[in-house]
């Protein structure tokens, strides 16, 4: 699907969406609890659906609410289970450490680009545990008995790498040490890892090394609440500094979510911020340039190349080696974006260099089979003199299917093309 949109200020009250990395997250833990977990979800994506889906695959049941999920955890689960993660990241490293901890030969598949993203550290650490990797190339398959004990992974790589683990280790029968051998990069999503676990009953301790997970098995809190997703809302936030004024419901202001941190990169950008219990209220004024480091959040950088566009002066953002493993090449897709619609971007070693403009043209840009590029041009569209058109629109289902109603409802004017 391609999509056209034109030029108009974005203005309105939307709620926000649940967030994805919560859901993963409370999903997981509740699929294999001592007994069902009523989840309230306000919105589901293919992500999320990818993680039920595989969670089901493993012997647990899910049934719509009128509030979300109603999850019916693992009894015995199926020892030889073929687990579809389709194009999330999260669901696969997530889901290989705890499909191996829970069965004996499971199958992981993958899709789009989820096939090329970085799996071979946390491979090493299930098979210094007992595991046997039968294929390291997709379709993953392993075969044997994962053990208790220390397990050792960097956290440079991916955050996922460690809360897949950390996720796993109340499943293994014993205690675990989670051991990083180097540096924790995005650690607020291990953060966010820890502090569902706990919910769910499970022990975990940091330690100099990394974690200490004691033998405890999951226990239900019986209902639980996923988070409005702070990630999504970026955008809405991100379009309305730019020329409107959005006002977002359904954020926590205590999240853990790393994408929290754009409230402080707004204020300091000069956008008239309010903030009302978990609403939160984002009007246009300054566009002041700034130089910030992505790498504890990576998925802000298409909305802050965005808002780097609109600056009045010049930018750098920082820490954006890991952004050529999402879902595209996140420093070519972003490069793409911003000089797609007439702005001046230059990639600099580890870090983009962006002039920005009172105003952009507008142009054409590919997706690259990535919902946060739709999105990103999607709020860029407000910036521009001219149309924007969006190939491959449909991406944005990965994580916000609904993106483009909110956006009509928000003024938005798009066109299938």
């Amino acid at each position: 699907m391609n999509v056209k949109i034109s030029p108009a200020p974005l203005k309105g009250t939307v709620a926000a969406i649940a967030s994805k990395s919560d859901a993963h997250r409370l999903l997981l833990c509740a699929a294999l609890a001592n007994r069902e977990t009523e989840i309230t979800l306000s919105s589901t994506s293919r992500d999320i659906e990818a993680t039920a889906s595989c969670l089901a695959a493993l012997g647990a049941k899910f049934e719509r609410t009128g509030k979300g999920l109603l999850v019916t955890p693992v009894k015995n689960a199926v020892q030889n289970p073929v687990l579809n993660c389709g194009e999330s990241g999260s669901t696969l490293r997530f889901l290989l450490p705890t499909a191996a901890a829970v069965s004996e030969a499971p199958e992981l598949r993958g899709e789009g680009r989820l096939p090329q993203r970085p799996v071979g550290d946390l491979l090493d650490a299930l098979e210094r545990r007992g595991k046997t990797i039968v294929s390291r190339e997709f379709p993953l398959r392993l075969s044997g008995t994962l053990t208790s004990g220390i397990f050792e992974v960097p956290g440079s790589v991916s955050s996922q790498f460690v809360s897949g683990l950390l996720m796993a280790a109340p499943l293994t029968g014993g205690d675990c040490d989670i051991r990083l051998t180097s540096p924790l990069s995005s650690g607020k999503y291990v953060s966010m890892t820890v502090s569902a676990m706990r919910k769910f009953g499970a022990m975990v301790t940091e330690t100099d090394a990394g974690y200490h997970v004691a033998a405890r098995p999951y226990c239900s809190p019986r209902r639980i609440d996923a988070e409005g997703d702070w990630s999504n809302a970026a955008f809405w936030l991100t379009a309305a500094a730019l020329g409107g004024e959005v006002t977002v419901t359904g954020l926590p202001a205590d999240s853990l979510q790393p994408d929290r941190r754009l409230l402080a990169i707004l204020q300091d950008y000069g956008a008239d911020i309010e903030t009302n219990g978990n609403a939160v209220t984002c009007k246009a004024a300054l566009r002041c340039p700034f130089d910030l480091d992505t790498d504890s959040s990576p998925d802000l950088a298409p909305v802050l190349c965005v808002l780097a566009a609109g600056a009045n002066g010049s930018s750098r953002i920082r820490g954006i080696a890991r952004l050529r493993e999402k879902e595209s090449d996140r420093v070519a897709s972003c490069a793409a974006l911003v000089r797609n619609l007439g702005g001046e971007l230059e990639v600099w070693d580890d870090s983009f260099l962006i002039q920005g403009k009172p105003q952009l043209s507008g142009g054409t840009v590919n997706a690259m089979g990535d919902h946060r590029i739709v999105m990103a041009a999607a709020a860029a569209s407000v910036l521009c003199g001219g149309d924007v058109t969006v190939l491959g629109a449909q991406a944005a289902d990965k994580s916000y299917p609904g993106f483009f109603t909110d956006f009509k409802m928000l003024g938005g004017r798009t066109t299938e093309c």
